[in-house]
C-alpha cells in the first residue's frame, strides 16, 4: 500500500527510486514491482533515451487506485482517478523535472534510511503546494528534515521549499521566482527557506550572481548523483545567499528552534502532511 500511496502521491517513480526509498536490493524491488504490474495495481513505461535503456517509469493502475479507495472508505469518482490523466505524464515534456524533483526526495529517503537520527518528515508534490500557496509561490516540492547529528547541538529540523532547475529556462526566469516567495512572506509571515538544486556549478554561480542578497533565506547546491558519499542533499553541498562558504548540511540551513517557521495554512494549522 505505501509504494501505491507514493507513486500516487507524485505521479510517477523510477524503479530505482522505489528500490531506495522501500526496498533492501534492486532485485527485491524488481519482483515487488512485477508482482504490482501483473495486478494491474502499477503501470509502466520507459522513455526514449539516446544510449541505453532508461529504467522502468512507474505510474498508479486501476487495480492500485481501486484499492486506495477503499482503504480511504471512498468512491473511485471521489478518489479522482482518472487513467488517461495519469498516463499523461508518461509523454509530458515535464517528466525529467518530475522525476528530478522525485529524485531529490529519494535521496533524502536513502540517506535517512541509513543514516540513525535522520528523517524526512514532510514531502509534498507541487499540486499540493500550489493548493496552499499557488496565489503567491508555487514551488517544486515542500520538505522537512530533521537531522540529530547536523550541527552537535541536538535535533536540528528545517522546513524548505524546493526549486529543481534543469537548465531548460533562462537564468532570469529562474531569479525571478523569488518574487513569488517574498510575496508569500510579506502575506503570510512564511519564511521557509527556498533551495535552488542547480545541473552545474557555471549555471550555481551565474544565479547567485543574479540574486544577490535576497529577500527571503535561500540556498543554492548542485545536482548530486545517487548513493553521493557525503549524503547527496542532506550533506555539506548548500551555499546561503550572502555567504561565501563553507557550504552547510541541509539540517543546518535552521538557525531557528525547530518547526519555528513552518509554513501554515489560513487558519493557522500546522501545513505538514496530516
Amino acid at each position: 500500500m505505501a509504494i501505491l500511496e507514493l507513486v500516487w502521491e507524485h505521479r510517477v517513480l523510477t524503479t530505482h527510486q522505489i528500490a531506495a526509498i522501500f526496498f533492501t536490493t534492486p532485485g527485491k524491488a524488481r519482483d515487488r514491482l512485477l508482482q504490482l504490474f501483473r495486478l494491474k495495481a502499477l503501470e509502466r513505461f520507459q522513455p526514449w533515451v539516446p544510449v541505453g535503456a532508461a529504467p522502468y517509469h512507474w505510474l498508479l493502475g486501476p487495480l492500485g487506485a481501486q484499492c486506495l479507495a477503499a482503504h480511504r472508505n471512498i468512491t473511485l469518482a471521489e478518489f479522482g482517478y482518472r487513467r488517461t490523466t495519469a498516463l499523461q505524464i508518461s509523454h509530458s515534456r515535464h517528466l525529467a523535472h518530475q522525476v528530478g524533483v522525485n529524485e531529490f526526495f529519494t535521496q533524502l529517503h536513502a540517506h535517512a534510511r541509513h543514516t540513525p537520527g535522520a528523517r524526512l518528515d514532510k514531502w509534498w508534490p507541487e499540486r499540493r503546494c500550489v493548493h496552499l500557496w499557488g496565489d503567491l509561490a508555487r514551488p517544486d516540492a515542500y520538505g522537512r528534515w530533521t537531522d540529530i547529528t547536523a550541527n552537535g547541538r541536538g535535533p536540528a529540523t528545517v522546513d524548505f521549499f524546493l526549486e529543481h532547475d534543469t537548465g531548460s529556462v533562462t537564468l532570469a526566469k529562474v531569479a525571478a521566482k523569488i518574487n513569488g516567495y517574498d510575496a508569500l512572506a510579506e502575506a503570510t509571515g512564511i519564511t521557509t527557506p527556498v533551495l535552488f538544486w542547480l545541473p552545474s556549478t557555471r549555471r550555481e554561480t551565474n544565479l547567485r550572481a543574479l540574486l544577490g542578497t535576497p529577500p527571503v533565506p535561500l540556498a543554492t547546491a548542485v545536482h548530486t548523483p545517487a548513493n553521493d558519499p557525503d549524503g547527496g542533499p542532506a550533506g555539506p553541498v548548500w551555499l546561503p545567499a550572502g555567504h561565501d562558504g563553507p557550504r552547510r548540511r541541509l539540517a543546518d540551513l535552521t538557525s531557528s528552534p525547530p518547526h519555528a517557521s513552518e509554513p501554515r495554512t489560513e487558519s493557522g494549522e500546522d501545513a505538514g502532511c496530516r
